[in-house]
């Protein structure tokens, strides 16, 4: 294997989800670890404390399938993109990274989308009083519909008039009440990324 182990036969594995990008875990690998990880597809790591090899997901089933496995430029450190069976940490968290010593304002990023799409199913299942959400999935399938036709209209509107804020704007509503519709029809956001992951790929060759 093209990597470099420290001293003690260890290499630093950044766990990340491959989906949301979240950094869910900072573990360690040897190199018998390692080699189990890409045999298995599932993460392996070496405990320091234990000085024995574990299986994620062992006890708890929360395993993590392996997607990729990438060296820094020096080749002494991992990142290994998974798609977690559930929390990472053992608290029970789905990051093991949950505490802020420094939070200050940041652009959008496309980590909002899996958190978005949490929130709304857990509003399915809740469907706390008052809220929005419960309101549309409360209402049904055709008040959604009609969401959804009545936002992508004032996003074309908004471009049509050359309004930059107005298709921000709009076209955060009809985001979001998309995937309100995904959530109704059962149909996992993922798999429509997947699609276009697909496409993407078939155009590259």
């Amino acid at each position: 294997m093209n990597v470099k182990f420290n001293e003690q036969g260890l290499i630093t594995a950044v766990v990340q989800d491959a989906q949301s990008k979240e950094v869910l875990t900072v573990s360690y690998m040897n190199e018998e670890s390692l080699k189990k990880t890409i045999e298995t597809n599932e993460t392996w790591f070496y405990s320091r404390s234990r000085q024995e090899l574990w299986h994620k997901g062992a006890t708890s089933g929360n395993t993590q399938k392996v997607v990729s496995i990438k060296t820094d430029c020096d080749q002494d450190a991992l990142v290994i993109e998974v798609v977690p069976a559930g929390p990472a940490c053992h608290n029970g968290t789905t990051s093991c990274f949950t505490e802020s010593l420094v939070e200050n304002e940041r652009p959008g990023t496309v980590a909002i989308l899996p958190q978005l799409v949490e929130v709304i199913k857990q509003r399915e299942i809740d469907m706390p009083e008052g809220a929005y959400t419960t309101y549309l999935f409360d209402k049904g399938i055709d008040k959604i519909c009609k969401k959804v036709g009545e936002e992508a209209t004032e996003v074309v509107i908004g471009a049509k008039n050359r309004d930059k804020e107005e298709v921000k704007w709009e076209s955060a509503d009809l985001l979001y009440h998309l995937l309100v519709l995904l959530q109704e029809q059962k149909v996992d956001v993922y798999e429509v990324l997947d699609v276009l992951q697909k496409r993407h790929e078939g155009k590259k060759q």
